[in-house]
């Protein structure tokens, strides 16, 4: 146990040294990522909490409300994710993005936005929002998720 204690010291101070293996390790040592429960038309259910609106799930795992109005005001529709709402979903150190793109699968990438992703290569999974679920759930990588809880 005292051998396994001091290693992870010395992987802290290591990781200190840079900022972004430092939340990717913190990612990993306190699984940050919060439960998802359920989801049905115009719902989300996470750690417990109904949220009858779509959701971000920030690295450190706490929940926000989407800001789709940022797609909307381009493309007049929240179902195409515009390139200011990709940088402001992306946060230095995540490795993965997970996108509910709604029950039946609506919401998909401009090419922007998706070319904005390609920059930052972080790679990033699209599935309708039940599937998406059962991936963020099994996830052990540091994880940013959007999930778009209608069509």
């Amino acid at each position: 146990m005292f051998e396994k204690t001091r290693l992870a010291s010395r992987d802290i101070a290591l990781f200190l040294m840079n900022p972004l293996d430092f939340e990717r390790f913190l990612a990993y040592a306190i699984d940050m990522n919060p439960k998802i429960d359920s989801t049905k038309f115009g719902s989300i259910t996470i750690e417990g909490t109904k949220y009858a609106h779509d959701v971000l799930i920030r690295l450190d795992g706490k929940v926000k409300k989407r800001k789709k109005k940022l797609s909307k005001a381009i493309f007049g529709t929240s179902h195409i994710l515009s390139l200011d709402e990709a940088k402001h979903i992306y946060e230095d150190g995540a490795e993965l993005i997970i996108i509910g793109s709604g029950q039946s699968g609506m919401l998909r990438l401009s090419e922007e936005a998706e070319q904005y992703f390609r920059e930052k290569q972080i790679n990033v999974v699209i599935l309708p929002t039940p599937k998406a679920i059962q991936e963020w759930n099994k996830s052990k990588k540091a994880a940013i998720g959007v999930f778009h809880v209608t069509c």
